[in-house]
């Protein structure tokens, strides 16, 4: 993180929820530091600052143990977008979103932007077992098509589809109130990610960053700020007679 990101305040905030053990530390690693590595369950909630362009975006992670569910709405206040993180593998995983996490986003700004991400994918579809790495991405040439080669480890049962988590967008919308025809389509915020592999974490990522785009702009023309700059020096205030008010 550079010196600037460190000194200047987040302009709007992006909340990660999910039960324990679906990735949602693994998936911001992922973004954040380019790689994989294993992680222990977080404990309350974890902040990560992210220079976007002249932009800082605050990133939050939550435990998804049940004894800090409390924070979750906490964790929420203010949020312009939230991830409903789920792994593919497991069912339970997408029923609790509904079930434990969804109310915990009463607190979240009432245009919030919702995602549903289903963790895991390498697991089950062999093609989000490939590395995604940046190089091969943008700067080289892509290699001649070839047969398909067999995936690198053998696939899971997929618990949950794309279907699925669609039908569940459309739920959290209903809770919300809004209309489905109004708001952002499923097929635009459903992902499938791998952390292990890095597929489809930065186009989850760079989506939700350009979708919160206004809100930032709005955020700044009105000279508001959601967050608390701790960094930020107090500097007290002097009466005519000399004494701090």
């Amino acid at each position: 993180m550079s010196q600037a990101s460190r000194t200047k305040k987040p302009d709007v905030k992006i909340v990660i929820l999910g039960d324990m053990n679906v990735g949602k530390t693994s998936l911001l690693h992922r973004y954040t530091e380019r790689k994989f590595k294993d992680t222990i369950s977080t404990v309350g909630g974890a902040f990560f600052l992210k220079q976007w362009g002249p932009y800082n975006i605050s990133i939050w992670d939550t435990a998804g143990r049940e004894q800090f569910h409390g924070l979750g709405s906490m964790y929420c206040r203010g949020a312009a977008a939230v991830i409903l993180t789920y792994d593919v593998t497991n069912w339970q995983s997408l029923a609790e979103l509904e079930n434990r996490f969804l109310s915990l986003t009463d607190t979240a700004n009432t245009d919030c932007i919702f995602a549903i991400v289903g963790n895991k994918a390498d697991l089950t579809d062999a093609l989000a077992q490939e590395p995604d790495t940046e190089s091969e991405r943008r700067d080289e040439p892509q290699p001649a098509v070839t047969c398909p080669t067999p995936p690198a480890t053998p696939l899971q049962h997929k618990q949950v589809s794309r279907e699925d988590a669609m039908a569940l967008y459309g739920r959290v919308l209903r809770y919300k109130g809004l209309e489905e025809k109004a708001c952002l389509p499923a097929e635009r915020m459903c992902f499938e990610t791998s952390a292990k592999t890095g597929y489809n974490v930065d186009a989850l990522f760079e989506t939700l960053f350009e979708l919160v785009l206004p809100s930032i702009l709005k955020k700044r023309s009105e000279g508001e700020s959601a967050t608390v700059d701790l960094e930020m020096p107090m500097v007290a205030k002097r009466t005519k007679a000399g004494c701090c008010a």
